[in-house]
């Protein structure tokens, strides 16, 4: 087992213990209840038994974030249910130029659990089933979601232990409706900082993704606390893209962060983070990454919450292949240097880059709607396209109420992705088509989606839904190489109808 697997390993050992040694305290209930699940009765608490704190305005450089929606009654409890949908796709092995509409059928079952103790509070969330595309070549696919969470407080602190694990048939940003529940721990808008995102997806190609990380909150005074998280994430891709022998790049991340927090006012805070990254990349390289941001946030209990960062980014990359007109004879030998396949003389050197990184978002919830805006810019890990790239990631959603029985919602994103580090002249000699090479030979690549629809219920327990969605991904021109021309942007149309069962949730107090 390698260093990097045996952090992650550790990390997910510790949320195991942790849940086990609260299952030992005094019972308590759940801080958040999901949304749709009817509100029951608030149980009697008292010095044998008190209520968990809440916290409306916790420090900005963590993992939390505020509540926006009422505060249900904090439960105790388990909750099942059922999930089926069917989709009409115009391009279901989402290939470059391809067409011609195939069927998805989706069955999927979830599991909720909410414990809570007088210092510790569980959640666990799981997706699970298959979904059968009509279409030659793809057949069944196995589709998990698992999410944990453990918190454990104390007077002027909290520590939290997270999870986050999926196994899809493709990419999950910006998903067809329906496809799955985003099982999550919270990570809110660090999820694409810490590589929880893919941003972007060619193909059908099954794929594990996962997030493992611990975070501490320790209040210093009544205005001020410190925040640390250390994360091991990694994403595998488990074969090559059928249609075009396109091989992806797995990667996986280290990344740990320290901030201090600062209240300014009833509404207002103010921190400054320092945050450090290892990348690591199946294609053989890697590099380092130091980000500094300044961060101020201001937030209206139950309705806004605004945050906005920046700083710089400083990313060293060692043994980078360079060009050289006037090697030193000294130092510039064969190997480590090398002849290119265009008679140029190439030398690994290390390169240190400055860029800028940052992060605004916007979440408001207003009378009826509820909107959520955001924008980030950081490196990320290239979504198995490129060994790192610099990505701007835009999302826009709004959920409305139109009458007691039906919600209308609509979710927008955009991503731009550029190549952060080339492949070099040895890692493209042995290319060809029964050995592609790895990731995609263009500079950037774009991927957006724009989609709406709306929900009705049935009862308590039964929920329907339809949703339609458009996607669009396209590579530059550097994609073609030395070709006039070829097929580089893949169109999606889909068309989606389900229900929902999720019967009332069985206390466990």
């Amino acid at each position: 087992m390698s260093k990097r697997e045996s952090i992650g390993a550790l990390v997910v050992l510790l949320v195991a213990l942790s849940a086990a040694c609260g299952q030992e305290s005094s019972a308590q209930q759940a801080a958040d209840a999901p949304s749709g699940i009817p509100q029951q009765p608030v149980p009697a608490f008292g010095p044998d038994n008190p209520a968990p704190p809440v916290n409306d305005n916790p420090p900005i450089s963590g993992l939390d974030m505020p509540n926006l929606e009422p505060h249900a009654a904090p439960l105790s409890y388990v909750q099942i249910g059922a999930h089926v949908s069917e989709s009409l796709d115009s391009n279901v092995a989402d290939t470059l130029g391809g067409s011609g509409f195939h069927s998805v059928s989706r069955a999927l079952g979830s599991l909720e659990l909410r414990r809570l103790w007088s210092h510790y509070d569980l959640a666990l969330d799981y997706l699970g089933g298959i979904g059968y595309y009509n279409a030659r070549g793809i057949g069944l696919k196995q589709i998990e979601e698992l999410g944990v969470n453990q918190k454990i407080t104390w007077k002027r602190g909290q520590l939290g232990l997270r999870d986050a694990f999926s196994y899809q048939p493709e990419g999950t940003f910006g998903s067809s409706y329906g496809l799955v529940a985003n099982a999550g721990v919270g990570l809110s808008g660090l999820g694409t900082f810490l590589n929880g995102n893919g941003l972007g997806a060619l193909g059908e190609v099954p794929r594990i993704q996962n997030v493992s990380l611990v975070d501490v909150v320790q209040n210093l005074t009544p205005r001020s606390s410190v925040t640390a998280t250390g994360a091991y994430s990694f994403i595998h891709f488990l074969g090559n893209d059928p249609t075009t022998g396109t091989s992806f790049i797995g990667n996986s991340q280290i990344t740990a962060q320290v901030g201090y927090n600062r209240l300014l006012g009833p509404h207002d805070q103010a921190a400054i983070t320092y945050a450090y990254q290892d990348f690591s990349f199946s294609s053989g390289t890697a590099f380092r990454s130091h980000v500094m941001q300044l961060m101020w946030g201001h937030r209206i209990s139950g309705r806004m919450d605004f945050l906005i960062s920046a700083g710089p980014q400083i990313t060293q990359i060692n043994g980078l292949p360079t060009v050289v007109t006037n090697p030193n004879p000294v130092t510039d030998t064969i190997p480590p240097c090398f002849i290119s396949s265009t008679f140029q003389f190439v030398c690994p050197r290390n390169d240190v880059r400055i860029s800028a990184a940052g992060r605004a978002s916007l979440r408001y919830r207003f009378e009826k709607t509820s909107l959520a805006l955001s924008y980030d810019h950081y490196i990320t890990g290239g979504s198995g396209f490129f060994a790192g790239a610099k990505s701007d990631i835009a999302r826009l959603a709004v959920d409305r109420p139109l009458t007691r029985i039906w919600t209308a919602f609509t979710d927008i994103g955009y991503s731009r992705n550029s190549r952060e580090q080339a492949l070099t002249a040895e890692q493209t000699a042995g290319c060809s088509l029964t050995q592609p090479c790895p990731g995609v030979s263009a500079n950037t690549y774009s991927f957006g989606y724009a989609g709406a629809g709306a929900r009705r219920k049935f009862g308590r327990t039964f929920q329907a839904y339809v949703g339609y969605q458009f996607t669009y991904l396209t590579f530059d021109s550097s994609f073609c190489g030395s070709a006039a021309a070829c097929n580089r942007i893949s169109q999606r149309h889909v068309g989606t109808i389900g229900l929902d069962w999720t019967p009332r949730p069985m206390r466990i107090d």
